[in-house]
């Protein structure tokens, strides 16, 4: 993991280790133990049809269309957690704090899928045979983010993180359903602790090598696309889901980019080099055109809702 070369990804690696086993610690430390089946209404549970029950029909699931395209969208994503294990393990290693904190990484986010299956196919929330071909789809065609290296991989992660609690948490307000909104405000907890540590790598990151980490966080920002973008139907469930308020270009900028960015200092940080400067400059260009195309949908998505209302047909939103 280490390397003799001076500046190389190895040497940063190495420099960033005590920061990393800093941080596993304070994650071990107030990560909450939970557990998937505690959050599941098991009751509701019957056979399907191979059982001598009954097979999945619409009428059975109690989500709306925006609800179920959320959950769908959000589970197909935790599904392919094998490939995001391989990204980050073949970018930070199995050695020492870093592979430690990738087993844990992995631990922890494995429960989210396995919560959020238990509780669609328990409360029959959407067609069991749908998704599973989905899974199978999509898991079958992986996940693969190019050729980032590690300093691209964790200053995109702690955008990403973020960006699933806040998708997570307004998921489970959509639903209407107590049980679905507690478990996936319980999955936005771990989401929002894996963004923490991420931000505090970057952070140190940007104290080591703050033109190379600039320039990193301004390529990811610029870059951005959820993991699960490669999934099939993925465009048009994100543009329900923006539709709902669920996850939108205004939440994007004010409630992910910013508030990550801010925490940084990226716009107060002072002893950039070129480098730095020039990344720091793309990045503001970028944000200000982020910012008008996120007004720009939140005044369409209003009028949209106001035509909708008036024909006495209102849509599922976040409140």
């Amino acid at each position: 993991m280490t390397s003799t070369d001076p500046g190389t990804t190895g040497d940063l690696l190495y420099e960033l280790e005590p920061v990393v086993a800093q941080n596993l610690d304070r994650h071990l430390a107030i990560a909450q133990e939970w557990h998937p089946h505690d959050y599941i209404p098991w009751s509701e549970g019957r056979d399907f049809a191979m059982l001598g029950g009954e097979d999945w029909a619409p009428e059975q699931s109690r989500l709306s269309d925006t609800a179920k395209a959320a959950m769908f969208t959000n589970l197909l994503t935790e599904d392919n957690l094998p490939s995001y294990h391989r990204e980050i393990a073949t970018r930070f290693g199995r050695d020492g704090a870093w592979g430690t904190w990738v087993g844990r990484w992995t631990a922890e986010e494995n429960r989210h899928g396995i919560a959020l299956r238990d509780y669609l196919v328990v409360t029959r929330g959407v067609d069991p045979v749908e998704l599973e071909r989905a899974r199978m789809d999509y898991m079958t065609t992986g996940y693969d983010s190019g050729d980032k290296t590690p300093l691209e991989a964790v200053a995109y992660v702690s955008f990403q993180e973020l960006a699933t609690r806040v998708s997570h948490r307004n998921t489970g307000k959509v639903t209407g359903d107590p049980v679905a909104d507690r478990l996936l405000a319980r999955i936005a907890k771990d989401e929002n602790l894996h963004m923490i540590f991420y931000r505090n790598i970057v952070a140190a990151a940007l104290d080591i090598a703050p033109d190379e980490t600039m320039r990193a966080i301004a390529d990811e920002v610029i870059g951005f696309e959820m993991p699960g973008a490669t999934m099939a139907g993925f465009r048009r469930n994100s543009m329900i889901i923006a539709k709902a308020g669920i996850y939108d270009l205004r939440l994007h900028h004010d409630d992910v980019i910013m508030p990550v960015l801010r925490a940084w200092g990226v716009f107060e940080r002072t002893g950039l080099g070129s480098v730095g400067e020039q990344a720091r400059d793309d990045l503001g260009t970028f944000l200000e055109a982020l910012d008008a195309q996120a007004t720009a949908f939140v005044d369409r998505r209003a009028e949209h809702r106001a035509r909708k209302e008036a024909a006495g047909t209102p849509e599922p939103v976040v409140t």
